[in-house]
């Protein structure tokens, strides 16, 4: 099992991730969330799908769209560091990503596969790494970060969106 990473392994922005995570194997909590997602998408009617719970907010689908593009910088930075690259890497405006994505265009179950099917290769990029691999550290965002913490921050991202999906926005 791979062991929750110290905070001198990530930046103190990450922190609320990783501790709203429940104890137990990350590589299981990352493949639980797939079937959460699910659910998302099947619970939530396609009229509640463009609601924003205030003037400026995204969208539902905007949201879980958020969600495949954190999915993404956090896998590549984890491809990247896991491999021993030391290139450091620039963070990302999310703001700017979901104003230039069309999510609102696309329906919320067709974001929702894309985000299991991001998660499923992901995890099939997880579960190969060598053991040495899970605490290789890299530079994202001008912070050090390991390999470990990364896959952390990936449930622990979805974990945050999924619960203002619920408090926010009324969609469980």
């Amino acid at each position: 099992m791979i062991e929750r990473p110290a905070a001198s392994e990530y930046a103190s922005f990450y922190a609320g991730y990783i501790s709203s995570l429940p104890d137990g194997d990350i590589l299981d909590i990352l493949e639980k969330q797939t079937s959460e997602l699910r659910q998302l998408a099947a619970a939530t009617p396609a009229d509640r799908e463009t609601f924003r719970y205030a003037d400026g907010k995204w969208s539902v689908r905007e949201v879980v769209g958020h969600m495949i593009d954190g999915e993404r910088v956090f896998s590549y930075r984890t491809l990247r560091f896991s491999r021993g690259d030391q290139t450091p890497l620039p963070g990302f405006e999310e703001n700017q990503y979901v104003a230039a994505s069309g999510f609102d265009r696309r329906p919320l179950a067709s974001l929702v596969d894309e985000l299991v099917l991001l998660r499923q290769a992901n995890l099939g990029m997880l579960r190969a790494l060598a053991p040495e691999a899970w605490t290789r550290t890299g530079t994202a965002n001008n912070h050090p970060i390991s390999v470990r913490a990364l896959a952390f921050i990936m449930a622990g991202h979805v974990r945050h969106h999924l619960n203002i999906l619920r408090d926010r926005y009324g969609v469980s």
